[in-house]
């Protein structure tokens, strides 16, 4: 057989040759914008012209400090399509970590929105890498870009473009070479790089097809897909999504900052997706905003949820009051990120539908998955053993830039530091996180699975748990719980409600309500600053008489 190289840029060339038309909405609220396949193309191959012209060779890093619009396409299409490698900046790392990272990866140009040029700003004294900073749309600080000027090369996204030629002689790139560069998260020390190969890109993207390419059973109408990509595109790959879509044909919908429930409540209501993408903080914004703001979702027939677990209580409210299934995934950074998708059996009754809506899903064609204890003994998949998960497939990272990490890395599997058990059907349901796990008198107690009990109350909003030293049975849960607006809660109503749905020894005997739970930079609870406020005393707990901490 032939063998074909599997690059981003014959994605850039497939999709922009089957599909010229198809569009990409970039949404302003005020200046909303659309432009077709064939011009995003164009605008690729125009974007790596003014790269060359700037002295940006193959294997050169550039990095991106955007949110989700058609320029950041272009970015994802023609920088590795070049054979460059693009580094998607994270706008919600702090100021420390994202210096690390600009000159971990050693950028030499990066594209930046001019609304976050402030942030970027700040840190790039520290990045001596950067010789030419490309800016998308107006910046609210003229004199800080003039200051900055006078040191690097400055200029606007369309200047930069303007006269370029639209077409370019795309080189020959080994499939295996990197593509993109992300990096994770870093709640424990600096973030570390994963390196995405135009292989992984590619065969990632074709997992992800069944997602964004539905079409009409009816030929005639002819009706394909329209995505509203929420999840950021600085943040793995915005997972696989543009890649999917741009070989799928479907329409892009890009939020750009406006992540917020109201506009995004304009944007369904408007543009009429049909499918979306995004973490359970905005879905669950969303379903409250719609609560009291009546909106027409009807278009949506599916939403993905990801980046940590999906409460029940969330995936049964879309589907009753809105007919709309909440689809979870998991994976993370280095895994490009998707691994599994609880996509129910065909034929499923629709009153078990959020049964397994509710797990983290099923393995993916392409990845190999399983559990294993702490002596390192793989598991059975029988719904009650419980251990690490471990993956290994084309699109899961087998090191770290730099080498870094090796302790997570075993025998060709990925460690992935999450607790979780498998039934026989291979539906996986993620238990806890290794460093977030309880024990509690020698029994686990799941973090995650008590957080969905909370979360199940009509009056909390949102809730994390975190383990705390107890004198008597080693470790006990303390709840962090966010009221709803105008509702109301206390401890007892609260512990009363949960006595039913937990087992006795799970029953938190320490509570604090908060106006909010800390998040990492890609939208997860941030338990090491929740951990990490209670040693210092920044939090009011509540304690309430102990009702069994552990298995008699």
């Amino acid at each position: 057989m032939q063998h074909g190289e599997l690059t981003v840029a014959a994605i850039l060339r497939y999709g922009a040759q089957a599909f010229p038309d198809s569009e990409v909405v970039s949404f302003d609220q005020e200046h909303t914008t659309t432009t077709t396949f064939a011009r995003v193309a164009a605008r690729a191959a125009q974007l790596a012209n003014a790269l060359v012209d700037v002295g940006i060779h193959p294997s050169d890093r550039v990095g991106t400090f955007c949110f989700n619009h058609a320029a950041h396409l272009e970015a994802y299409l023609g920088i590795p399509a070049m054979g460059s490698v693009i580094h998607t900046l994270n706008i919600r790392l702090a100021p420390d970590q994202l210096s690390f990272v600009i000159n971990d990866a050693q950028d030499r140009a990066i594209i930046v929105d001019g609304v976050v040029l402030p942030m970027l700003a700040q840190v790039l004294g520290g990045c001596p890498s950067v010789e030419t900073i490309v800016v998308v749309g107006p910046t609210p600080d003229a004199a800080m870009r003039d200051q900055l000027a006078q040191r690097l090369r400055v200029v606007d996204y369309d200047d930069f473009l303007e006269g370029q030629p639209t077409v370019f002689d795309w080189p020959r790139v080994t499939e295996t070479d990197a593509a993109m560069i992300c990096y994770s998260s870093g709640t424990t020390g600096n973030p570390k790089g994963v390196i995405y190969s135009h292989r992984s890109s590619y065969l990632h993207a074709v997992s992800a097809l069944p997602l964004y390419g539905q079409r009409s059973w009816n030929i005639l109408e002819s009706k394909g897909d329209r995505a509203l990509i929420v999840v950021p595109m600085f943040h793995a790959a915005a997972w696989g999504a543009p890649y999917a879509c741009w070989l799928t044909g479907s329409t892009m919908i890009m939020p750009g900052r406006f992540l917020q429930a109201e506009p995004l409540a304009i944007m369904i209501e408007r543009f009429r997706p049909t499918v979306s993408s995004g973490v359970p903080t905005i879905w669950n914004d969303l379903l409250h905003y719609l609560e009291s703001h009546p909106t027409d979702v009807s278009s949506l027939r599916m939403l993905t949820s990801g980046g940590s677990a999906t409460p029940r209580s969330l995936i049964e409210a879309y589907l009753e009051r809105h007919n709309i299934p909440v689809v979870s995934g998991w994976g993370m950074t280095e895994t490009s990120p998707v691994c599994t998708l609880a996509i129910p059996p065909s034929g499923t009754p629709r009153e078990c539908l959020v049964d397994y809506l509710e797990t983290a899903g099923k393995v993916v064609p392409g990845v190999e998955l399983r559990i294993v204890d702490d002596e390192h003994h793989v598991l059975p998949w029988d719904g009650q053993a419980i251990g690490e998960v471990q993956v290994r497939g084309p699109w899961i990272a087998a090191g770290y830039l730099g080498g870094e990490g090796g302790e997570n890395f075993e025998d060709g599997w990925l460690r992935t530091g999450d607790i979780a058990t498998i039934d026989h059907e291979g539906y996986m349901r993620i238990v806890d996180r290794t460093k977030d796990v309880i024990k509690s008198g020698g029994e686990w107690i799941s973090s995650i699975g008590l957080e969905n009990a909370i979360m199940a109350h009509p009056a909390v909003a949102e809730a994390a748990v975190i383990a705390v030293p107890d004198d008597r049975w080693f470790e006990r849960p303390l709840a962090f719980v966010v009221v709803k607006p105008g509702a109301s809660l206390d401890v007892m109503e609260l512990r009363d409600f949960l006595a039913s749905r937990v087992a006795k020894w799970w029953l938190p005997e320490r509570y604090s309500f908060v106006d909010a739970i800390p998040r990492t930079s890609v939208g997860k609870f941030h338990k090491k600053v929740l951990r990490e406020g209670v040693l210092a005393g920044n939090y009011d707990i509540q304690m309430i008489d102990r009702v069994g901490g552990g298995q008699s």
